[in-house]
């Protein structure tokens, strides 16, 4: 089933004030929703929207709450989300980040009780829309073991870095599990086997079968070790930034809410020399000989673009079931 842009927009919308979001607030979050499905994460699109009005309904999320700032150090800021709709408050965070990177070079912006951002890399992408190196990160709920353990105590924390390029943005936007919780429930409902090992069944085997991860909650960390040690210095660094809530603090209220946030802008030079340099680092990384013609090398975002068209012009693929779910709210 398929839907367009602009009547899945408008269905959220018409959700959103029905919830007693201002007009204004419905409108940019009703755009993030349908981006993030008309760029191919339909994860934290229409698939993320039902469990967003859960949470406003429970007041987890606040539709008239908003963020203020609680202390300015030149080019770091730290701001307080007081559980506002996290893509507003993200949006409005990395907004910061630009401004000060602007007149500094560099900005930092550190937001704590906020909520959850949906499609991290939206504001990877704010950022290089801006001419602007983002970096920014988020911790969760413990949703993933520390390696060697095999009880959730860590989060999927998830980290974007974007770069600026004029023939298309280079965005990297990752979980620091193998697969996101998100990607692995779309693939139990789509009753398909993951490409690679994504976690550990009951018996304690790795497996491709999604179901029996998200049952044990036994994600598998990226790099092992590695991608376990990098969500644990993501949490101190987002808590310690913000002075909000760790990935234990927000594992006590049962449900991911008041997450705490970095967002980082840096201001590149944008001379000739940097956009050479970029593209000499993608031509390099394209010359590798392929594994499979059929699979070329492509860099982090460059088939977001061309979803983003094909999706415009087709239609955005959906989840019948979701969709009749959203349609009845």
């Amino acid at each position: 089933m398929k839907v367009t842009f602009e009547n899945m927009q408008a269905e959220f919308k018409r959700v959103l004030l029905n919830l007693n979001f201002a007009p204004h607030k419905a409108e940019k979050i009703a755009a993030i929703f349908a981006e993030n499905s008309l760029n191919g994460v339909y994860t934290h699109g229409l698939n993320r929207f039902p469990v967003f009005v859960d949470y406003v309904k429970q007041g987890y999320i606040i539709p008239d709450a908003e963020p203020q700032t609680e202390d300015s150090m030149g080019a770091l800021e730290r701001w307080k989300g007081n559980n506002g709709p996290g893509m507003l408050n993200a949006g409005l965070c990395m907004d910061r980040a630009i401004k000060l990177a602007e007149q500094y070079g560099i900005g930092c912006v550190a937001i704590s009780n906020t909520n959850h951002w949906m499609r991290g890399g939206t504001y990877g992408w704010q950022a290089a829309n801006a001419g602007c190196i983002g970096i920014c990160f988020t911790n969760t709920i413990a949703n993933l073991p520390p390696w060697g353990g095999v009880e959730p105590r860590l989060g999927n924390n998830p980290l974007i870095i974007a770069v600026p390029r004029e023939e298309g943005h280079v965005v990297l936007d990752m979980a620091v599990s193998q697969y996101s919780f998100g990607k692995l429930q779309q693939y139990k409902a789509e009753g398909k086997e993951l490409p690679y090992v994504g976690g550990y069944d009951k018996q304690g085997n790795l497996t491709t079968n999604a179901g029996d991860i998200t049952e044990t909650w036994r994600l598998l960390p990226i790099g092992l070790w590695k991608g376990s040690g990098l969500s644990l210095m993501l949490d101190l660094l987002a808590s310690v930034l913000s002075k909000g809530r760790s990935t234990a603090k927000v594992t006590e209220g049962k449900a991911e809410y008041g997450v705490s946030q970095v967002f980082i802008c840096i201001k590149p030079s944008g001379d000739e020399q940097t956009a050479q340099l970029i593209e000499q680092i993608i031509d390099f990384t394209k010359t590798s000989k392929l594994e499979d013609e059929s699979n070329k090398v492509r860099y982090p975002g460059e088939s977001t673009l061309r979803t983003r068209e094909q999706n415009l012009k087709d239609g955005i693929p959906v989840d019948k079931e979701i969709w009749e779910k959203v349609m009845a709210l």
